[in-house]
């Protein structure tokens, strides 16, 4: 049960957020793109290509098996800007979806931020008004008081 369900006779409803919101409208591409992106800049992945590069060359080096791809090892080569042409514009399009989401989420925090310093100058004006009229009650108790102490 939510803070706020305690305090108020109506259930209250959680608000979506331009994240939410963001997340909602992506594609299946979009999610790809970022998950692809996502486990490229990992820990796991570089060491996943380190293990398979080390393998794939010592398996070549050694006598043992069939070389498929013998030193210089053009074949991997091959491989390795095939994974580099495909990557670097998925990785574009992940870091593009990125800036959107921060360029949002920097008007959402802007829009916030007039909201609260709107709402604050209201509060300090309402505060202003109450100040200004108990002084003017204290005068004015003041005053009555100097009357009837000097009669």
């Amino acid at each position: 049960m939510h803070l706020f369900n305690k305090v108020l006779p109506y259930p209250m409803q959680p608000l979506k957020t331009w994240h939410d919101e963001h997340i909602e409208q992506l594609s299946f591409g979009h999610r790809l793109a970022d998950a692809v992106a996502n486990g490229m800049g990992s820990w796991r992945f570089i060491i996943f290509q380190t293990i398979l590069v080390a393998l794939w060359m010592i398996m070549n080096l050694v006598g043992y098996c069939y070389h498929w791809d013998a030193y210089p090892f053009i074949l991997l080569n091959l491989v390795f800007s095939t994974q580099a042409a495909y990557a670097a514009p998925i990785i574009m399009m992940s870091q593009n979806r990125q800036n959107d989401r921060d360029r949002k989420q920097a008007q959402a925090d802007y829009t916030t931020n007039i909201e609260a310093k709107l709402e604050i100058e209201a509060l300090t004006e309402k505060l202003n008004t109450i100040e200004v009229e108990k002084l003017d009650k204290i005068i004015a108790l003041l005053q009555e008081l100097k009357r009837n102490h000097s009669l």
